[in-house]
């Protein structure tokens, strides 16, 4: 009968695990305050440079080689950076080069950043995110770009 409880149990922390991966993948999350406070001399060089200063905001998808979802997520904001004006979207594999994952403290992939053109994290999203929610919370961003670019 023991067995039987052991059994159970694991099965409900499995499902109740699942359930809060599945919830959190995809979700658009504010920048926490020190990445929020980060510049471009403080980012690592890859992504320093992968920053597009005419863009308003620039998607920085952290990938690696074997991550099948990468693939998908490439799709989605590539799309989304064709059809919407300053916003830029770059694809930065770091199966070479985890120190860059390190620095910027993702640890999973893919992991998307907005970054401002001064380097500031603006958002993140871990696991593919969904377009439409991704362009609302990015809209602030991009019109406070448009306006700048205005003056």
């Amino acid at each position: 009968m023991t067995g039987v409880w052991v059994l159970l149990a694991t099965l409900v922390v499995a499902v109740v695990a699942g359930l809060l991966l599945k919830a959190r993948n995809g979700r658009v999350r504010a920048a926490k305050p020190a990445a929020a406070a980060r510049d471009l001399a403080q980012l690592p060089t890859p992504v320093a440079d992968a920053l597009d200063p005419a863009a308003a905001v620039t998607l920085v998808q952290i990938s690696t080689t074997f991550c099948a979802p990468c693939r998908h997520t490439r799709a989605i904001l590539s799309a989304l950076a064709d059809k919407t004006d300053g916003l830029h979207h770059v694809d930065l594999d770091v199966t070479e080069q985890p120190e860059v994952a390190h620095a910027l403290s993702v640890l999973r992939t893919p992991t998307t950043l907005a970054l401002a053109a001064d380097g500031r994290e603006l958002l993140r999203v871990g696991g593919v995110p969904k377009g439409p929610e991704l362009l609302e919370a990015l809209r602030p961003h991009l019109e406070a770009g448009t306006a700048a670019d205005a003056h």
